[in-house]
């Protein structure tokens, strides 16, 4: 056996994470008339670390080459781009268990619980659905930091994560799984079209949260060519050789409970069930780290509502169900045990502050927590041209078992709104009505 994996530091503003998100980022950049090695060099990564699963790169330095080239060879679909030509493979041994998990909900599972194995910098975690639409989740993709990711990340990211949720659905479905609405926390970058047309649904732009925003039954989904055997040894691979930096009981409580309330209801046993643990064994490990399971779900709920009220004009009866709480007159109650006041005067106290900043800065919250130089900015008058075709690359990471196999390869979304290919980066940010 290996030894246990300790080469993926996490520090608190900058972690580190695999190299391999970038895969492709170099012949990409070639393509498009630009210098895909010395892009890399220029930010100290070594042209072969992004086709290995072992090497590592700072988030932000990341997150920088894919900015830069963005603006620099006048791509504003960078991300998507490189979406297009990845896959699960990206995520080294994750994706073993990924592909092999029974259903598309016990694949979720796996990839909110060990992405960090790929990047301590993202996670991914079903939440309530954003609109409160009964029959629908939505499954988040954010950081795990207190700033905003890239705008080239977030499309990154979520484009990927769309492309292998339609993989697992199954090539034989056309990949209609039935994504309802896209999220992005950036203005459009390009053409609205390139989104609808990338994701084959409504995007709407400038939300609090990158999210796909799906059927409550995907995860009940069946993957098809599963192979539980290979998934066990995955997950048995990744839990004896990676560690989560400053996991404890109370973090695994706090995120699987992030997944459940306001989705199902919030007992001790279905918690304590995930972590096969007892509940009085659950209890007693908390205990020993200072806490109770009744004060971790406070806290997830306090975080919540504190985003819910904050950052969205959701109306108080809605925040109050994606809290898990019976009524509203609990969180009016709650909030001013949290906050010393109102839902109603935190949201407007919320909405002055943004208003000072916007007021006293000219960039976004993401270019201002990094000093850097600023980047050329694209606008409609520049060349802009859909991307053409591009050679699929697979995983670099195989099992022992001969029966592993990289992922295939899914069909492009063709659903696109019917109107959206008139529009530009400057069109109102619904595309086409709301479902």
């Amino acid at each position: 056996m290996p030894p246990r994996d300790t080469s993926l530091p996490s520090h608190d503003m900058d972690p580190m994470v695999r190299a391999a998100g970038l895969r492709g980022i170099g012949p990409l950049v070639d393509r498009l008339g630009g210098d895909g090695r010395g892009l890399l060099a220029r930010f100290g990564i070594p042209p072969g670390a992004v086709d290995s699963d072992e090497a590592v790169v700072r988030a932000a330095a990341a997150a920088r080459v894919l900015e830069v080239a963005a603006a620099e060879l006048t791509c504003p679909d960078l991300g998507l781009r490189l979406a297009e030509q990845q896959d699960a493979g990206v995520l080294g041994p994750l994706a073993i268990a990924i592909e092999n998990s029974p259903t598309v909900g016990e694949a979720l599972d796996c990839v909110t619980r060990y992405l960090f194995v790929h990047s301590p910098a993202l996670s991914v975690r079903r939440v309530p659905d954003p609109d409160a639409r009964p029959g629908v989740i939505g499954l988040r993709y954010a950081g795990t930091g207190p700033g905003r990711l890239s705008p080239q990340v977030a499309d990154l990211g979520l484009g990927l994560f769309h492309r292998i949720i339609r993989l697992l659905h199954g090539d034989h479905r056309g990949g209609a799984y039935g994504l309802r609405s896209v999220h992005l926390p950036h203005p459009p970058l390009a053409p609205v079209a390139r989104y609808t047309g990338f994701f084959g649904a409504d995007v709407r732009f400038d939300q609090p949260d990158a999210v796909l925003r799906v059927p409550s039954g995907i995860t009940a989904t069946p993957v098809p060519g599963g192979d539980r055997l290979l998934r066990d040894i995955a997950l048995d691979y990744l839990a004896s050789h990676f560690t989560e930096p400053g996991r404890t009981v109370t973090g695994r409580v706090r995120l699987l409970l992030g997944q459940a309330v306001g989705s199902s209801p919030v007992r001790i046993e279905a918690i304590a069930s995930l972590l096969q643990l007892h509940p009085r064994t659950l209890q007693r490990r908390l205990a020993a780290e200072s806490t109770t399971f009744e004060a971790v779900l406070d806290g997830v709920r306090r975080d919540l509502a504190h985003h819910l009220i904050t950052t969205t004009g959701l109306p108080f009866g809605q925040v109050t169900a994606m809290v898990g709480l019976t009524e509203q007159s609990a969180l009016s109650r709650a909030a001013r045990r949290w906050f010393g006041c109102s839902p109603r005067e935190l949201r407007r106290g919320a909405a002055v502050l943004t208003s000072t900043r916007v007021e006293g800065a000219g960039s976004s919250a993401w270019t201002r927590s990094r000093p850097t130089p600023a980047l050329p900015t694209w606008t409609p008058s520049r060349a802009w041209s859909p991307p053409s075709s591009t050679p699929r690359r697979t995983s670099s990471w195989t099992s022992s078992s001969p029966s592993s196999a990289p992922m295939r390869s899914g069909r492009r979304a063709a659903g696109t709104c019917c109107s959206a290919a008139t529009r530009s980066p400057r069109s109102p940010r619904r595309c086409c009505p709301a479902r």
